[in-house]
């Protein structure tokens, strides 16, 4: 008896490429190989899918919350493991939960709950997202500008023990709160640095890119926009091929026509890798919740502060694949790519392709790009 199977019936994308007519192999848990379905084993357990594709799990760098919980209301084991199960439903098998501005001591909360719950083997969790305070208060989007700081020694020591101690740490930052020594210092202790809720100017977000950040928090939102004469924050990330960009394709937080153009734009080797800045409502039916006594309200696709202000999106990785693929019509290969591979390559997750060796996480979209079935391991969670 063998627990070889055979998944077929259904293209294959591997993380770089579409195989029509092949079959995936999964064995243990793992990856076995990706073959044409003609050469299928003779003791393989054939699972035969009706049309779509089979996709690498998704990745996504930017997760607030799920499951109807907030990282930021309750940084612990149980709260990001309901954020897991929440995202996992979603198709979502590697993420970085993200905690939003907040104090030094709920910072230093949260990363000992992520460091604890990868111990622990919550799945799905590759490391973390702190998403300030070290931000621009002139560009604070939803953040409450009362928890905006400059970055200071002990935040700096935190910061770099957290980058050696966690498989995964981003942490956006604006220069109006972060020197360009402490990113400097960031990146050499292993911390991704990404640009973000900054009114920069072009010349600077140059010079921290040269500093070694490496990435933009949600291209276009929250940062000095492209203008003739003053191409911003904006401008830089895509004219520097060393950053690379999350974008919230939701068709609201980014006209769809301005995505077109800022992936042909964009320069390499930094690519554009899709993000939900999912919060506690992912997974769940609810209309409204509050971060940090703030009511925020869900309707019509968006979520927003009662004046308006969006707050997070509501989004599924597999509606803005939809977007990117049918709206926008990029190659399936290079929409689904800006899904898990890209992502995972920014932070060196080894997550995000379907090759041998590698955790059998994958997804299975119908014709449409609509989710059907998640496997996580080898064990399917969702159908």
């Amino acid at each position: 008896m063998t627990d070889l199977e055979a998944y077929t019936g259904a293209d294959i994308f591997d993380g770089s490429q579409l195989l029509p007519d092949h079959a995936l192999l999964v064995q243990a848990g793992k990856v076995v190989a990706i073959i044409p379905e003609k050469a299928l084993p003779a003791d393989a357990r054939i699972v035969t899918l009706k049309g779509g594709t089979i996709a690498p799990g998704f990745v996504d760098l930017q997760v607030n919350g799920g499951g109807g919980v907030m990282l930021n209301t309750a940084p612990c084991v149980a709260t990001l493991a309901t954020m897991a199960q929440a995202h996992l439903s979603l198709g979502t098998t590697a993420f970085l939960p993200t905690l939003i501005t907040d104090t030094f001591e709920k910072t230093r909360a949260t990363i000992d709950a992520v460091e604890q719950a990868i111990a622990e083997g919550i799945p799905a969790i590759a490391g973390l997202h702190l998403e300030g305070p070290h931000l621009s208060v002139a560009r604070k989007g939803a953040h409450d500008p009362k928890l905006i700081r400059p970055m200071e020694d002990d935040d700096l020591k935190l910061l770099c023990a957290a980058a050696r101690r966690l498989p995964a740490l981003m942490v956006t930052v604006a220069p109006e709160n972060c020197t360009l020594d402490q990113v400097r210092a960031l990146s050499a202790a292993g911390a991704t640095i990404s640009l973000g809720h900054s009114d920069t100017t072009y010349e600077t977000a140059m010079q921290y890119a040269e500093a070694g950040a490496q990435v933009a928090t949600h291209l276009f939102n929250a940062m000095s926009s492209l203008q003739g004469r003053a191409p911003g924050l904006v401008g830089a990330a895509l004219e520097n091929g060393a950053l690379s960009a999350g974008l919230i394709a939701d068709g609201i937080h980014v006209h769809p026509d301005t995505i077109a153009l800022a992936l042909r734009a964009k320069r390499g080797p930094g690519r554009i890798f899709l993000v939900t800045d999912a919060m506690a409502v992912a997974g769940t039916a609810l209309k409204n919740f509050t971060l940090e006594g703030r009511r925020i309200s869900r309707a019509g696709g968006r979520l927003s502060l009662d004046d308006g202000t969006l707050a997070g999106a509501d989004l599924e990785l597999a509606h803005a694949v939809q977007l990117i693929a049918r709206k926008i019509g990029l190659g399936l290969a290079e929409a689904l790519a800006m899904a898990t591979s890209i992502p995972a390559d920014v932070m060196n997750l080894g997550h995000g392709r379907l090759i041998p060796g590698a955790s059998a996480n994958f997804i299975h979209l119908d014709n449409g790009l609509n989710l059907v079935s998640v496997w996580q391991n080898a064990k399917r969670i969702k159908s």
